[in-house]
């Protein structure tokens, strides 16, 4: 069974949107049915058929959390070694062709949320920071070009 890494912040986001799915989603679906069901004939009633789509939906999502949840590998970055980049580390970069600095954290697959820096350790970038230290220069293949990192900093919270 492959182990999921995540944040303790990610495993808590996870287990309330469970928590949200059972104790609230699903028991109004429950009632969304069976209001749709005593409107009549079920063969042409949408609201029937949207509440039973729904619940498909919920159900799905449920066994995805919960299977996310039972292979959870909680890493605090705040124990991890502080001197190489590793899973949870706020990594700054400065990219040699554009000249820019740039700021990533690393963190689990269902973590990942580019738009505000979060990158997940299995994508091509967070790959090849891995284990890099302060100084080092990493070499990024991306479809387009081949970008190329100068790790500036390195800092776990």
């Amino acid at each position: 069974m492959e182990r999921v890494p995540m944040t303790p912040e990610g495993h808590k986001r996870l287990n309330e949107e469970l928590d949200r799915l059972l104790k609230v989603e699903r028991p109004q679906n429950i009632k969304d049915i069976a209001t749709a069901r005593a409107h009549g004939d079920l063969s042409e009633n949408a609201e029937y058929h949207a509440a039973r789509e729904k619940q498909s939906f919920l159900e799905g999502r449920i066994q995805e959390l919960q299977d996310k949840l039972s292979r959870a590998q909680v890493i605090d970055p705040s124990k991890l070694k502080q001197d190489t980049v590793a899973f949870g580390a706020k990594v700054t970069v400065f990219d040699v062709d554009t000249e820019e600095e740039k700021q990533f954290t690393l963190v689990g697959p269902d973590e990942a949320d580019a738009k505000n820096g979060k990158i997940s350790v299995t994508s091509p970038v967070g790959k090849a920071l891995l284990g890099k230290q302060i100084g080092d220069e990493v070499n990024v293949k991306v479809p387009a070009k081949t970008i190329c990192y100068e790790v500036l900093k390195i800092s776990f919270e």
